[in-house]
């Protein structure tokens, strides 16, 4: 496949990152237009000191409910799709991602003790962010050895024990709660607003800049742990802080969001085929793609039925299914 100019594709996301949110506030249930979108947030800044209820209708749809929305989803495909990146240079695993290691497991677990009520007396992103890490320090207990195959098969059993556990979790818990529950495991940003948003978005802005001051020992990484060292790249501090970094923004997504799964899977593969991996704007192409995406996959989930919103991780994971089954038929090809 003939290669994008790293630039050519930053040219073309950096406008989608800025149209697809419009887009997104713009279609719904309740017809808006652009004009009433620009002039919504114009008045907004403002009368940022005015009192909330001066607000008109309109305004409040789009301040308080459509913009945090497509905020959310940006923030939540940006730090997914950085997040399966960062892993699938420190494995070396092309198919490695959050979900893989255990870590969305991990929070989801500890998301569900807490709204499930095991862990009222803390709230609800510490658990998700004490699951992470927890399931982190596992996977790396069990891959003392060093070996990288070993740390992706650590983390593949300890997600599907966490996610036992979690399930367990509901099975015993109250029916009325479950319920709640359920729909947000699927994943959903029906309930983004201005401070839900807040937490998840300044660790995935802060976590992006730390991750993109290490792109070059991540490049040598993927080359291997003998190259690395070689480079002087000290190996294993770099691979637990990239994994704790990872544990914190996906812990935060998933206790904003649920799980949405697929994005860390799908994204960083498609910006490899674009523009390649030693790149320096890749972890930025990869940002600004993951967040396109998961916008227009938002929108998708809330239009596509007339009176349903359909759970965003199983639009995920659809894609991500057909994604993978066209990988595979390529690569099935190019064999022959």
């Amino acid at each position: 496949m003939r290669q994008f100019n790293p630039k050519v594709l930053l040219a073309i996301l950096i406008p989608l990152a800025v149209i697809s949110p419009l887009v997104a506030i713009v279609l719904g249930t309740a017809n808006i237009s652009l004009t009433e979108v620009i002039g919504a947030i114009s008045r907004t800044i403002i009368n940022f000191f005015e009192p909330e209820s001066k607000m008109i209708l309109a305004d409040r749809i789009i301040i308080e409910l459509r913009l945090p929305r497509a905020l959310m989803a940006m923030t939540c495909g940006a730090g997914l799709a950085v997040s399966g990146s960062v892993l699938q240079s420190v494995t070396k695993n092309p198919l490695a991602d959050p979900y893989l290691f255990g870590i969305s497991a991990g929070a989801s677990l500890g998301a569900i003790l807490a709204l499930t009520g095991g862990l009222t007396f803390l709230p609800l992103p510490i658990c998700a962010f004490l699951g992470s890490l927890i399931a982190v320090a596992v996977v790396v207990v069990m891959a003392r050895d060093g070996q990288v195959e070993t740390l992706v098969l650590s983390g593949v059993a300890i997600s599907f024990l966490l996610s036992s556990i979690a399930n367990l979790v509901l099975y015993f818990g109250d029916p009325q709660a479950m319920q709640a529950v359920l729909f947000w495991s699927l994943g959903s940003f029906s309930r983004a607003t201005w401070e839900t948003l807040m937490a998840p978005g300044i660790i995935v802005l802060v976590a992006t800049v730390i991750i993109y001051q290490f792109q070059r020992p991540l490049q040598a990484l993927m080359a291997g742990d003998e190259s690395a060292h070689t480079q002087g790249v000290a190996v294993l501090p770099l691979r637990l802080g990239m994994l704790v970094l990872t544990a914190l923004m996906t812990s935060s997504l998933v206790a904003a969001c649920g799980g949405i799964g697929f994005v860390g899977l799908m994204v960083p593969h498609i910006v490899r085929m674009l523009i390649g991996s030693a790149s320096s704007s890749s972890l930025i192409s990869t940002a600004l793609l993951g967040g396109v995406l998961m916008v227009w996959v938002d929108l998708l989930a809330r239009v596509l039925l007339p009176s349903q919103e359909l759970p965003v991780g199983v639009m995920t994971a659809m894609l991500g299914s057909v994604f993978f089954i066209g990988l595979l038929v390529k690569r099935k090809k190019g064999l022959k």
